[in-house]
């Protein structure tokens, strides 16, 4: 395979979706550098400051401590497979994979999570877990439930 002026094998365009180019370029730089272990660097794509949500009420994060400690927190590294625009969102489709640091993901390696960012000015304003409630299913009967 070529690659032409400029290009190299971390380009966005092999993510799958619809999403704005420099929101994917942002979520992907996140991915990178939290999966090798960066903590620092993945903090650094956060704005001060920023809400997060990951199974827990929405928090306001008001300091790089508070973001680093975030970050830390998240066992599993990811890789960016798909991102899709919804409203204000970029939601974000990743496969779970190991990183260095504390914490293992032990079980969830290969599995999917998903994540709804805000991405304003370049930073990470907004980063929610969404559920994956899978692929939608037609109903089992057209009675009507009560």
């Amino acid at each position: 395979m070529l690659f032409g002026c400029g290009s190299s094998s971390n380009e966005t365009s092999s993510v799958a979706g619809n999403a704005d180019a420099d929101a994917v370029k942002v979520i992907q730089q996140w991915a990178d550098e939290l999966r090798a272990g960066d903590v620092s660097a993945a903090s650094d794509r956060f704005a001060i400051p920023s809400l997060v949500q990951n199974g827990t009420p929405a928090l306001r994060l008001t300091s790089r401590r508070q973001i680093e400690a975030f970050n830390q927190s998240l066992p599993c590294g990811a890789k960016l497979t798909e991102a899709v625009t919804s409203g204000k969102y970029t939601i974000a489709t990743f496969e779970l994979t190991e990183r260095p640091g504390p914490g293992e993901c032990r079980g969830g390696v290969g599995d999917t999570a998903k994540t709804a960012f805000v991405i304003h000015d370049g930073r990470i304003t907004e980063w929610r877990r969404v559920v994956d409630q899978g692929p939608a299913t037609e109903p089992q009967s057209t009675t009507p439930v009560i």
